[in-house]
């Protein structure tokens, strides 16, 4: 593998086979060899990427804190603007999920009928667009592929998703672009602030987070702008509402996608661009974040609670799971932010596989009402097998993956808001009532001949699909070792990194506050303690490069 551009070819294998899926020959409509073609392409593209991912893994050095296999090229270098990416401990695993979780979902694609291959294409161009969003160090080049993740995820919702399709994708859509919208105006801010103190513009992460200077009350709103684009991806209560109709309307491999990778992209985004780049806006909104953390947790827990759709209830579970992970990392502390990155890999695993099973029941009874199942068990044992184990990982049962993740968050997140912690605990209490009560409602009771009387067991492909899932909740739970070992030193480096720099940037007072409109290639003044700074005057010989 020496000399291939590793993360280069993780990232864009999968869009690789997307063109390839279109320049397959074109079968005739009758014929069902174009989904199979299509399928079989699609997993291949997929496969070698996790393959590729893998190699990743086993090349990774947890012991070294700093981005590693780095890339870089010049893209508009007057501008500073590079393509540039490296991953870290607090990535790998994350890129690890998203190509695993892949193949999966194209295994489970037999209920789309229609379509296959534009379906098909637009799965694999969102592989790509989600790599490239955790692989990216240029903060532009990240924007991009955070933007791109949306025209796929909007086509195959509105094009395969279910009878309010269009009102769940525009609403999606609107929410998302609108925050990140405002997140770009932050990052040409901080850039032009950057330029202004030392002469030249960058998007490069590291240089950001190093050189940037800026005053209490501009990180404030900077972060502010940030944590909007990053809280509705989550979502964080109150920017939820979107998901509960997305979830519903998707079809299973698109709720799938949705709350294994593409709801972490905001707790990423968090972790990776907001806390280092305005560590004390984060500092001042970290309780608050908190706060609204532990309101989704109870929150997302009572509405799943009410719910008589399984679908709806699991999709409201999915906000009271990442309230956890959203507590674990404004924590900040060693403890309670591996624990947020390991949830996000566990939610990624147990609500991923509750959607494929919704998927299977509705497949065969085209339902999802709580009320039309009942006494399952008995009819279909292996999959009432799966469900269970799936809902024991997803209330954190010990010896299961959900339990780590956890302990770890409440753990460490008592540390810093024990009270809010304490609170957090109500969640999961009511998550073992929910899920317990939808698994005794649907597995258990008497069975209704004339409505599930021909219900089928799981077959040998859907099997497959879920036996990895099933080996993960128990290799996770009961061996996390591994896992931890991976990120917990760039974690340890992180928190060190960060926590200095909200200490360092406190105690000089720092107060710079760049206008844009006054900034000139010649000078530009700012100030600290009301004197000059020694960094007031800069110099551009010969204008910016």
């Amino acid at each position: 593998m020496e000399g291939l551009p590793l993360l280069s070819t993780i990232i864009f294998l999968p869009l690789l086979g997307a063109v390839m899926l279109y320049l397959l020959p074109v079968c005739k409509p009758a014929s069902d060899s174009d989904g199979e073609v299509s399928r079989y392409t699609a997993l291949i593209f997929s496969l070698m990427t996790f393959v590729l991912s893998v190699i990743l893994l086993v090349a990774f050095v947890p012991e070294q804190t700093d981005m590693q296999f780095r890339e870089s090229a010049s893209w508009i270098p007057s501008f500073g603007i590079h393509y540039q990416l490296g991953v870290d401990g607090i990535s790998i695993l994350l890129v690890l999920l998203t190509t695993f979780l892949m193949p999966i979902i194209i295994l489970a694609s037999r209920s789309v009928k229609d379509g296959v291959r534009a379906y098909l294409f637009h799965m694999l161009a969102l592989e790509t667009a989600m790599l490239g969003t955790l692989l990216a160090t240029d903060v532009f080049l990240f924007y991009i592929f955070w933007e791109l993740m949306l025209a796929p995820m909007y086509f195959i919702i509105g094009i395969w998703g279910g009878k309010r399709r269009i009102y769940a994708t525009l609403k999606f859509v609107l929410y998302t672009v609108f925050g990140s919208l405002l997140m770009l105006v932050a990052i040409f801010y901080s850039v032009n602030a950057y330029a202004a103190l030392h002469g030249e513009y960058t998007f490069d992460l590291a240089k950001l987070q190093e050189g940037l200077v800026l005053s209490r009350n501009v990180q404030i709103w900077l972060f502010a702008a940030f944590a909007l684009a990053f809280g509705i991806k989550v979502p964080l209560f109150p920017f939820h509402t979107w998901l509960p109709d997305a979830h519903v309307e998707a079809p299973t491999g698109g709720s799938v996608v949705l709350a294994g990778v593409l709801l972490k992209m905001g707790l990423y985004g968090f972790i990776r661009f907001a806390y280092p780049l305005f560590p004390l806006g984060a500092q001042v909104f970290g309780p608050y974040l908190a706060l609204l953390a532990v309101i989704g947790i109870v929150y997302g827990a009572l509405v799943a609670w009410a719910q008589s759709d399984i679908k709806k209830l699991v999709a409201y579970s999915s906000v009271s799971h990442l309230g956890y992970c959203v507590l674990g990392f404004v924590a900040f502390n060693v403890a309670s932010t591996t624990g947020s990155l390991y949830q996000m890999l566990n939610h990624g695993i147990s609500t991923g596989a509750l959607f494929l099973l919704v998927g299977v029941l509705y497949d065969r009874k085209h339902t999802r009402l709580i009320a039309d199942y009942g006494g399952l068990a008995a009819k279909v044992p292996v999959f009432a097998f799966l469900f269970l184990v799936f809902t024991l990982s997803s209330i954190a049962l010990p010896l299961t993956n959900g339990f780590i993740g956890e302990f770890l968050i409440l753990s460490g997140s008592f540390q810093t808001f024990p009270i809010l912690t304490a609170v957090a605990v109500i969640g999961v209490i009511l998550g073992a009532i929910y899920m317990l009560g939808l698994y005794m409602k649907t597995m258990y009771g008497e069975l209704d001949e004339s409505k599930n009387g021909d219900l089928t067991d799981v077959n040998s492909r859907e099997l497959l699909v879920f036996t990895p899932l099933f080996a993960l909740v128990f290799v996770m739970g009961i061996m996390p070792g591994p896992f931890l070992r991976v990120m917990t030193p760039t974690v340890e480096s992180y928190v060190q990194n960060v926590q200095a720099k909200m200490v360092t940037v406190a105690q000089e007072e720092l107060d710079y506050d760049f206008n844009p409109a006054e900034f000139s290639p010649d000078t530009v003044l700012s100030k600290r303690r009301g004197e000059a700074s020694p960094l007031a005057q800069v110099r551009f010989e010969g204008g910016l490069q």
